[in-house]
């Protein structure tokens, strides 16, 4: 049954309100928005869960489930169920702040000409193009980097006419997008990869984090690349001759003027703050979007108004996530609550993880993330609930961004592989292959040779 407006409006007042406590928290500490919010975060989640088909609310009667668990086994039950629902308004807050930016960058006429540039290339460059490009969207449109090339994609690659250059130039096409998108995520301020670990383990930062996420982004990109050049599919008749894409590389600057407002704000507040990365993209990105939004309707009278605009995606917009926001929050509840609950069981069976060679600890979480996501496993639920479980990061004699890299890596991995990703269903339906086939066909010899690369990555780093 479609929500009403009314419960549209009731769905995006609660969605904005834990942005702002939450926002209120991490800026000026305020306790009264950490009382608050938690009992935001069960309200929001009953309202949500009324409204989404079963699949979505059986992670609120699982994390229901766990919470009973947990009162009945642990008395330090409150302490850490409060806990869970402060990641989960997180989780809440930055979806919501990331989203400003999707909304507005989707109506800009710049933006999809840009896209449209890139997916116009020759073969001989369009996937080393849609890789570096392909990143540049997905800092600004997180998932709606891959929703709009994959449209620009397909419509390019349908107007050839030869079937089986079709059918190639199609899968190709995705697979760069989706790649590129997956290899934005060790190394971005905007990727919840980067946002969630650096919240789990201590002595991180995305400031000490980005240049070893950037390392880790080369070897999924660079892998892809010459994977895609080394086994370049024999066409049965010869290619015909490619016409040149509409436009030059300018359509890219207002994209990259647009990266560096974004990377500058985020410099300079950091340094004069001080507050954690993820906090100041709370704010920045909202702020960005309604400069944005208000240049997108300046000189124009028939377009909607800058006030019209946020209302639409705070009261229509916004709820239409309402089944992706329910999954990422109990994501994150369900592994915090969830993880006190699975240490008592890994030691019974004889697992201790403080044990473990410390490069064998970090490597396994390149494999098991990925793993955990062909079960279905959300990174965000896998993620929260493996690093509380992880000895210190002295105890194992490496630095804290050690384990950012190893839980990164693993991250990405799965958004190139799970068939429960939004990455591998949004490929899927646009490649008309289910999401299974995307992650294991398409993309398996591609995420074993990098999964290897990637350990001795991981293992080096660890090392240094």
């Amino acid at each position: 049954m479609k929500p009403s407006a009314t419960s549209n409006r009731l769905t995006g007042g609660l969605l904005v309100a834990i942005t702002g406590l939450e926002i209120l928290s991490v800026w000026a500490s305020s306790t009264m928005a950490e009382t608050v919010l938690p009992w935001l975060v069960i309200l929001t989640t009953l309202v949500l869960a009324l409204q989404v088909r079963a699949g979505r609310y059986l992670f609120a009667v699982v994390a229901l489930a766990l919470s009973a668990a947990l009162i009945a086994t642990n008395p330090d039950w409150r302490d850490i169920m409060h806990r869970g629902l402060m990641t989960a308004a997180f989780i809440t807050a930055f979806f919501t702040a990331l989203a400003t930016l999707r909304s507005v960058a989707e109506t800009s006429p710049a933006i999809r000409a840009s896209g449209r540039f890139l997916a116009q290339q020759p073969p001989g460059r369009r996937y080393l193009a849609l890789t570096v490009g392909g990143q540049m969207f997905a800092l600004l449109l997180n998932y709606g980097a891959i929703a709009l090339l994959g449209s620009l994609a397909t419509t390019s690659a349908n107007e050839e006419k030869d079937p089986e250059i079709r059918r190639h130039r199609t899968r190709r096409m995705l697979l760069a997008i989706q790649r590129a998108f997956t290899s934005a995520l060790p190394w971005s301020p905007l990727s919840f990869a980067v946002a969630i670990s650096t919240a789990l383990i201590p002595g991180t930062s995305w400031a000490l984090a980005v240049l070893p996420g950037l390392v880790t982004s080369f070897v999924l990109a660079a892998t892809g690349w010459v994977l895609d050049a080394a086994f370049k599919p024999k066409l049965s008749a010869p290619a015909p001759v490619r016409q040149m894409p509409e436009g030059t590389w300018a359509l890219m600057l207002p994209l990259a003027l647009l990266l560096a407002i974004l990377v500058t704000s985020i410099a300079v507040l950091y340094a004069a703050t001080g507050i954690r990365i993820v906090g100041l993209v709370l704010v920045i990105v909202p702020v960005i979007a309604g400069f944005w939004l208000a240049l997108q309707a300046r000189g124009k009278p028939d377009a909607p108004g800058v006030g019209r605009r946020v209302a639409d995606y705070a009261f229509v917009e916004l709820p239409a996530y309402r089944g992706e926001i329910i999954l990422l929050m109990m994501a994150g509840y369900i592994g915090t609550v969830g993880a006190p609950l699975l240490g008592p069981v890994l030691m019974g069976i004889g697992l201790d993880l403080a044990s473990m060679p410390a490069p064998l600890l970090l490597i396994s979480f390149v494999w098991i993330i990925p793993l955990a996501g062909q079960l279905g496993m959300n990174p965000i639920l896998t993620v929260t609930l493996l690093a509380p479980l992880i000895p210190e990061a002295a105890d194992l004699g490496v630095t804290p961004n050690a384990i950012i890299v190893a839980i990164t890596s693993g991250w990405a991995l799965t958004g190139v592989t799970s068939p429960f990703t939004a990455t591998t269903l949004l490929i899927g339906s646009f490649g008309r292959v289910s999401a299974r086939h995307v992650g294991l066909r398409w993309n398996g010899a591609y995420a074993l040779v990098t999964a290897v690369i990637l350990s001795g990555w991981v293992a080096l780093y660890a090392s240094l």
